[in-house]
């Protein structure tokens, strides 16, 4: 299927790896040019190499900033110009109990998983809709409408996300721009590879117990009972920003593996 992407202009927030490298990969491979964008410029200029190396002749980029900030998301903006595609893929997340979760824990996963995503967006917005075309995409997730009992932190920005963006979605009826949330499950990144090599080190077990483990106690509901590729999330991404995807507006899409037990 052509995603007739070729000649869009796309930014891809939190891009060095992980779930967001992987969306600027699949853009870049149907055509798009793509803009990457991280807050270390090592990892942004290997993340760049990589992807010139897999994909030679794509039309790819890169622009350093620390999105935590408001300062940041403008340095960004002023770098990338307009686009026509916006991914808000960056976030963080951090096991931790709620009685620990300090204000500034909380004002942190606030400003860098939603502000980011809402300053790019403000600063897109206007032009996209003068242009009649556009897509803004939330990376969210599973845990946005499930919250995750030692993460409430992360499950509200989730939450909040999804508010965003159907929220926007409204403003931009009969414009031509479409806003909507993906919701990845359990994908195996490179920060959740960490996590689980650690807890497996700690627990005296291998990965693969340690995997097992989490399916069958933490996430039983998965029908996958694997952690999803981030190509698998990817996939998904590159048609929500495709004109092929333009009657999906203001939704929330799962590429969940099935944990969330729901009709809709």
């Amino acid at each position: 299927m052509d995603l007739q992407l070729k000649g869009k202009r796309a930014l891809v927030t939190g891009s060095t790896s992980g779930i967001g490298w992987s969306i600027a990969r699949e853009l870049a491979a149907e055509g798009a040019q793509v803009l990457l964008n991280g807050r270390d410029a090592g990892r942004l200029q290997q993340a760049l190499q990589r992807l010139r190396a897999e994909l030679p002749g794509a039309s790819v980029d890169a622009a350093q900033a620390d999105l935590a900030t408001a300062e940041g998301c403008q340095q960004l903006l002023d770098k990338a110009g307009e686009v026509d595609i916006l991914v808000n893929n960056l976030g963080i997340f951090e096991p931790k109990a709620f009685e620990q979760i300090t204000d500034a824990d909380w004002l942190r996963f606030f400003e860098v998983n939603v502000m980011s995503g809402v300053r790019l967006a403000r600063g897109q917005l206007a032009a996209m809709q003068q242009r009649g075309w556009g897509r803004i995409v939330f990376i969210s997730s599973e845990s946005g409408i499930c919250p995750p009992g030692d993460m409430v932190h992360y499950g509200m920005s989730k939450s909040a996300q999804l508010s965003v963006s159907r929220g926007l979605a409204e403003t931009c009826a009969g414009t031509g721009v479409t806003v909507n949330a993906v919701l990845p499950g359990p994908t195996r990144t490179e920060g959740v590879g960490d996590f689980f090599a650690k807890l497996a080190t700690d627990a005296g077990k291998t990965l693969a117990e340690t995997e097992a483990d989490f399916f069958q106690h933490a996430r039983p509901t998965s029908l996958l009972q694997r952690f999803i590729q981030p190509a698998e999330v990817a996939a998904l991404v590159a048609y929500v920003c495709s004109p092929r995807s333009a009657a999906t507006n203001g939704a929330a899409l799962r590429v969940d593996g099935g944990v969330v037990r729901a009709l809709i």
